[in-house]
């Protein structure tokens, strides 16, 4: 069985999968740069397909054991309020999974379990936006197993930062059989990379944002 951690916490907003409001696109990079920190317009969030995370990607978990992304957590305590240390803890505990690849397409996920891969079809099952402890938000975009392995999850979640279609260059899943009981899920977020990018190269893609 695929799983995580849970921990409960925030407040969450229901979104339709089938009608998506009306409103455009903002393309200022300050505007861009408030929306990747999690502040946008309720009205500004559109309904997303699974082909956005279409494609092969693998965990960056590995990488914080192997010390590959430590530069990155020396620049977030330069930068930041907590220790290298803290720094690491906290990603440690997020990223922390034993699913080391995924492989996506328009309707479909297959999960990597140490030699063993589970297959789903997935439809999709609209979004939720959180409200996270901070003042700050989040959408969680959501799909639901049609068919499949026993052991693929019933319900996968996404959070990359985007609120409207777009191809995603990395993000964070969540997995499993409740589908409510995962958006209290905000301690441990396995992240993906695509599988292409080493890990100096997944390091400078971290710096970048």
């Amino acid at each position: 069985m695929l799983c995580s951690l849970a921990v409960p916490f925030c407040a969450y907003a229901p979104g339709k999968a089938s009608a998506a409001p009306k409103h455009s696109h903002v393309h200022s990079d300050e505007a861009k740069s408030k929306i990747y920190q999690g502040y946008f317009e309720t009205e500004q969030v559109k309904t997303r397909e699974l082909s956005d995370w279409a494609g092969k990607w693998h965990s960056v978990y590995p990488y914080l054991l192997d010390g590959t992304l430590d530069p990155v957590f020396k620049h977030k305590a330069e930068q930041g309020e907590k220790s290298f240390e803290d720094y690491r803890k906290y990603y440690e505990l997020g990223y922390k999974t034993d699913v080391t690849k995924i492989v996506i397409t328009d309707n479909s996920m297959a999960f990597t379990q140490g030699d063993k891969t589970y297959r789903g079809t997935y439809l999709n099952d609209g979004f939720e936006i959180l409200t996270y402890a901070k003042g700050n938000r989040g959408v969680r975009y959501i799909f639901k197993k049609a068919d499949g392995d026993a052991s693929a999850p019933e319900y996968v979640q996404f959070s990359d930062h985007g609120i409207t279609p777009e191809k995603s260059g990395h993000f964070h899943l969540y997995w499993g059989k409740d589908r409510k009981a995962l958006l209290q899920e905000v301690t441990n977020w396995p992240t993906y990379y695509p599988w292409a990018l080493n890990g100096k190269q997944v390091v400078r893609e971290m710096l970048a944002h």
